[in-house]
Formats: structure tokens, C-alpha cells, sequence
């Protein structure tokens, strides 16, 4: 039986929204290199950087009946993040639910299938990371789960978890452990600016990181005169 859950807990706002700053890259590597959504999920939008809860849906192949319905469960803050019960690369969103879902204030879509209307997303300025491109239209028929766990580009995804998304691809951080990660990429995020500062100043990363140049040795490289 198809059902929307109503009495979703989501991760709270502000901490979800600290992630968009680090990065899909740094907080990937900052809880233990997991959470990232398959590569085929591509950047419609060039430049957006956004983190948020997860607002799931499934939706049944050719069939985006229940993004509309999940658009109703929509609170500001969220990602919609969409996935098909089987492999569809039909185009299910496109500028009017767009700007349906701009107006309920979700911050962008992560869907393992197609969008079409891209021209027109692009000048609303939503941001898309999406399978394909396609204007193959979709159909009103089906029944699936709203605000239920689902699997998107091979990630478990929970309602409420923390969506992290740029440039770089899509990462899922769990409600749960949120508040951990978080921290754990904001102090990866001030190393590395650290390190910046020292590479820019001449630096080499071997010196800056002297296990690499012991564990260089350790694997066997030998500097000779040539």
C-alpha cells in the first residue's frame, strides 16, 4: 500500500543549512569517504551549492503523479530528492513544478531520472542534479511512497537526513549523525585552509605532511642522481 508519512522529523534547519558552505567533497571525506550518490547525477545548474533536509519520493517509471503530492509535505528548507521504483530517464520535472516547489520553498532536486524545461530552470536559477535531460513527458496514474526511505543513485536516503549538494556531485548525511559530521568537516575545511596557506607560500605538500615522505620510503621509492 502507497502511503505519504506527515510526521516526518526532520534535521533542524540551521544545521542542515551549515553544510552547503563545506562542500559535497568535504563532508564526504569527513564521515569516513560515505554518502555519496552515484556520479551519473549531473549538475543542471552550474555554480549552486545548497544542503537541506530530504523531502523523498518515489515515483513508479513515466509516471510524476506523486511529486505532486509530495510537493504538499514540502517545508522551506527542504531538497526534493526523487527516485524511481525502476529505471526511467523519462523528463518528470520541468518549470512549472519548479516553480511550485520554489514557492514552498524547497531549495533544489536531486532525481535519479530526467528533467525537462532546463532552458527555463536555468534562468529561475533551481538547481537540478539529475540522470539525464529528456522532454519525454509523464504520466498521471500511479501510487508510490511520499516521505519514506529510498534508495537514490545507490544511497539510502531517510526523510529529514541532510542533503549536500554542488558541483562536485550529491551527498546524504544521516539526521542522526548530522550535528557529528558537521563538526568533523568543519575542522577538515580549517586544515585544509591551512594547508592552502602554506602551499601558497612555497610549501610543498611532502613537507607539510611529513608521513608522506616516511611512507614513501616505507613503499620502496629511492631518489638517485641521475
Amino acid at each position: 500500500m502507497a502511503r505519504v508519512n506527515t510526521n516526518v522529523v526532520r534535521t533542524e534547519r540551521s544545521l542542515a543549512a551549515a553544510f552547503a558552505e563545506l562542500g559535497v567533497a568535504t563532508v564526504h571525506e569527513a564521515q569516513g569517504r560515505s554518502g555519496l550518490l552515484h556520479h551519473r547525477l549531473t549538475p543542471r545548474n552550474p555554480g549552486a551549492a545548497v544542503s537541506g533536509t530530504a523531502l523523498t519520493c518515489e515515483v513508479p517509471p513515466g509516471d510524476n503523479w506523486m511529486i505532486h503530492v509530495a510537493l504538499e509535505q514540502a517545508q522551506p528548507g527542504d531538497i526534493l530528492v526523487v527516485s524511481p521504483t525502476s529505471p526511467c530517464d523519462d523528463g518528470y520535472f520541468g518549470d512549472l513544478l519548479a516553480t511550485s516547489a520554489t514557492a514552498r520553498g524547497i531549495q533544489g532536486l536531486i532525481i535519479d531520472a530526467g528533467v525537462r524545461d532546463i532552458r527555463i530552470l536555468r534562468a529561475m536559477n533551481f538547481p537540478v542534479w539529475s540522470k539525464t535531460i529528456s522532454a519525454h513527458g509523464t504520466v498521471k496514474e500511479t501510487v508510490a511512497d511520499v516521505q519514506a526511505p529510498l534508495v537514490c543513485a545507490g544511497q539510502l536516503i531517510h526523510p529529514g537526513d541532510v542533503i549536500v549538494a554542488d558541483d562536485d556531485g550529491v551527498c546524504v548525511v544521516g539526521r542522526a549523525s548530522a550535528s557529528t559530521v558537521l563538526e568533523a568537516a568543519q575542522a577538515r575545511a580549517d586544515a585544509e585552509e591551512h594547508k592552502r596557506r602554506l602551499y601558497a607560500s612555497g610549501r610543498l605538500s611532502l613537507d607539510v605532511s611529513p608521513h608522506l615522505r616516511s611512507d614513501l620510503e616505507r613503499k620502496g621509492l629511492h631518489y638517485v642522481s641521475a
